[in-house]
Formats: C-alpha cells, structure tokens, sequence
C-alpha cells in the first residue's frame, strides 16, 4: 500500500467549463502526477475488489482511463461503453433522456458472457444520468451488475438516488 495521498490537493476546479456558471472537477492534474494517480488506482481496487466482479465496464472517455488499469490491478477484463457509433461489430444500443434531448450508448453484443459481474467505472458521479443508462445497457446484455464506482461524487447532484445498485467514491463534493 502506497503512502497516504489527499487526492483532493490532485483535482483542479476549473470555473464556468463547459458552460457559465459550471465548475468543472478537472482530473487530468491527477492523471499526470505519478504517486497520486497510482494511489487512486489502488483505492479505487480496494473499493471494488468486494463486489468480485469479471469485467469492469468503463464509459467512454474518461471511465476508460480508471477501468484499465483497474482492470489490470484486479485481474479483470475491461469492456468499453461508447457513444453511438463507435464501437466495430454487432452492438446493443441504449438511449436516454437528458436534461434537454436524449443520448445513446452502446456496447458491442459479444463482450459480456450471460451472469458475468460487471462493475460500472466513470471518473464522476454528478446527476447519475449517464451511469444509469449504462447499468441498464449492461443488464441488457444479461451481465449482473453489484456496483459501480468513480473517484469524485458531486454530493449535491444526488446521482447516486438514481442508481439501483451500490456506489464507492473516493471523493465527495458538496458544491
């Protein structure tokens, strides 16, 4: 186990991205500083390793980077949750409503075995919108889905009310 790191001191807050009034939480700040994105791939393993899951399931593009090496930490496999058109082959599609308009994300039919435990992975919990959508695809494909986990919790959003399984985060915002 790495020495202790507050990962907070990690993320950069970035004011009105990507619209007026909109504080981004910016994780590319942790990405690039070694000791700190190595220690939130080892908490964000401790945290899920309880659920036992076969595969974890990143949304694209930022989930991709936690679920890989994720994946890798756990001896898993890692399957991608892309928006439409994207991904090669046969894929299972599902659309969701947003605020304003819908969005779709597909997986590709043949990357999830029929029971396979499946843990969702993202970099943000805000609104809960996204991961909904895509433990409702993941279900659809027949995977069994414990858990989903990110590294921030945008606490005031309330996503995680919109989610029908357990959520680990590393870190919580308030506002």
């Amino acid at each position: 186990m790495s020495e202790k790191i507050d990962l907070k001191k990690h993320i950069r807050s970035i004011p009105d991205f990507p619209k007026p009034g909109i504080l981004f939480y910016d994780i590319s700040t942790l990405l690039a500083h070694a000791k700190a994105w190595h220690a939130t791939i080892e908490q964000m393993a401790e945290a899920v390793s309880r659920y036992k899951p076969d595969v974890l399931a990143g949304i694209e593009s930022r989930g991709f980077l936690l679920a890989a090496p994720l994946a890798i930490a756990l001896g898993t496999g890692f399957v991608m949750l892309r928006k439409k058109g994207k991904l090669p082959g046969t894929t299972v599609r599902h659309t969701y409503a947003l605020e304003y308009g819908t969005d779709t994300i597909e997986i590709q039919s043949d990357a999830v075995a029929k029971g396979a435990r499946v843990v969702l992975v993202d970099d943000l919990l805000a609104t809960g919108g996204t991961m909904a959508a895509a433990i409702t695809l993941l279900q659809q494909v027949g995977a069994v889905v414990p858990a989903a986990a990110c590294v921030i919790e945008l606490t005031f959003l309330d996503g995680r009310k919109h989610l029908p399984v357990p959520v680990e985060t590393l870190l919580k915002y308030d506002s």
